[in-house]
């Protein structure tokens, strides 16, 4: 992968910003770099020329490119605050699909995508706890709530509540992703959830 010219360039410092400002631009330098040219190509240097600052600023406040990394993957990872609820399942469900979507493909989830791709073994154990934290952890709380719900509406089996079928919408997602290379239309999400997860989660006999 060709690193851009700029992560090369010599950093400019005629932008002179301090404290939080300062660290706001480092890090949002150290998600394009993720986003474009993936964790391997990611340099200290090249995040400092990103943010227009000294690659001495960057060593102070991160001694690694890991911790660099795993901070610019806290502030940039969306907040899932509640689980949706429209009414039923079927839409509970197709609203919070879109928005993993939408996350997946913002700038923060291509950064996060390139870290699981690219990092060996040892590597991705620094970032378990910001990946499975701050996105498996809340995005399985808001599906439960969902499936939940449902269950309480009678739209939902109790015996469908299982760890397998919570794993299967991330994993169709992840899936078309990582294998397809491709992005999730709204259409496609919609049939997803129509021919897979309601007759999964739908009681016998309805």
């Amino acid at each position: 992968m060709v690193t851009p010219s700029w992560a090369d360039a010599p950093a400019q410092t005629a932008v002179r910003r301090r404290g939080a400002v300062l660290e706001r631009a480092i890090l949002d330098a150290a998600l394009d770099q993720l986003s474009t040219v993936g964790w391997n190509g990611l340099t200290m240097e090249g995040v400092a020329a990103g943010a227009q600052t000294g690659k001495a600023a960057v060593y102070r406040r991160w001694p690694s490119k890991e911790d660099l990394v795993a901070d610019a993957l806290r502030a940039g990872l969306p907040q899932f605050d509640a689980a949706p609820d429209e009414g039923s399942v079927r839409e509970d469900l197709l609203v919070l699909c879109l928005l993993a979507r939408d996350a997946m493909f913002s700038r923060p989830g291509f950064a996060l995508r390139s870290v699981i791709h690219e990092c060996d073994t040892a590597q991705a154990e620094r970032f378990h706890g910001v990946i499975f934290d701050g996105v498996v952890e809340p995005t399985m709380k808001m599906l439960r709530e969902v499936v939940d719900r449902g269950i309480k509406r009678g739209e939902v089996r109790p015996e469908a509540a299982n760890g397998y079928v919570f794993d299967a919408i991330p994993a169709m997602m992840m899936y078309r992703s990582k294998m397809c290379g491709c992005e999730w239309q709204d259409s496609e999400v919609e049939e997803m959830i129509d021919q897979l997860m309601v007759p999964l989660l739908r009681p016998h006999g309805v």
